[in-house]
């Protein structure tokens, strides 16, 4: 007997194959249950919908994403800057690969993030911890003189967001992008070195 977790694995696998090939918008829940072998009731029964499912697949993609990037933190031999510089590259690069070799995935990733606008959250939350843990390690290596990481993290975050999944936010080449992320990137580091702009406004209001 197969196991819950093997069927619900099993209804993504399909549900990747058919959205890749026909697109989101054209896959029904009733053609997915014929790829799945079983009725669209049973379907149902794993997923309310095919939005449901469509976020599970997101959703996957987005923690192997986080996962990647992680690995950026016990790399040996590298700065805290140079740890900067790999994360801002890898996501921009592993995502606006990942779009070009499927893009039908772009239209689904769309729908998810105005519908969903929570999991887009979390995703972003889990790559801004690793970002953070970067920036502690800057200010205990001395590299860089940062008050509050978090804020900075949430910041660096906010001003690279075009760079993470690009194609839903523009159709740039990826040469273009990455000339104009080495630009923010110089711009970021200067400022983490400094120690400029790095505490939150709101917290300076109160304490001034």
């Amino acid at each position: 007997m197969t196991a819950p977790d093997d069927t619900h694995q099993k209804i993504i696998a399909a549900a990747k194959r058919r959205f890749m090939h026909y697109g989101y918008t054209k896959t029904t829940m009733a053609e997915l249950a014929v790829d799945c072998d079983m009725s669209p009731g049973n379907l149902y029964r794993y997923f309310a919908g095919k939005l449901d499912i469509a976020e599970a697949i997101c959703r996957e993609a987005s923690m192997q994403t986080a996962e990647d990037l992680s690995r950026i933190l016990t790399t040996p031999g590298r700065t805290a800057a140079e740890r900067l510089h790999d994360f801002l590259f890898m996501d921009l690069r592993e995502t606006f690969h990942k779009l070009e070799d499927d893009p039908k995935i772009v239209e689904m990733a769309q729908i998810v993030t105005a519908e969903r606008p929570e999991f887009h959250n979390e995703g972003l939350k889990r790559e801004r911890e690793v970002l953070c843990r970067i920036i502690e390690l800057g200010n205990l290596s001395g590299e860089f003189q940062v008050t509050d990481p978090d804020f900075a993290a949430e910041m660096i975050q906010a001003a690279t967001l075009k760079f993470s999944y690009p194609q839903l936010f523009t159709r740039l080449p990826l040469v273009k992008l990455e000339r104009e992320l080495e630009g923010v990137y110089q711009l970021i580091v200067a400022g983490l070195q400094s120690g400029a702009a790095c505490c939150d406004p709101e917290k300076r209001l109160i304490t001034a």
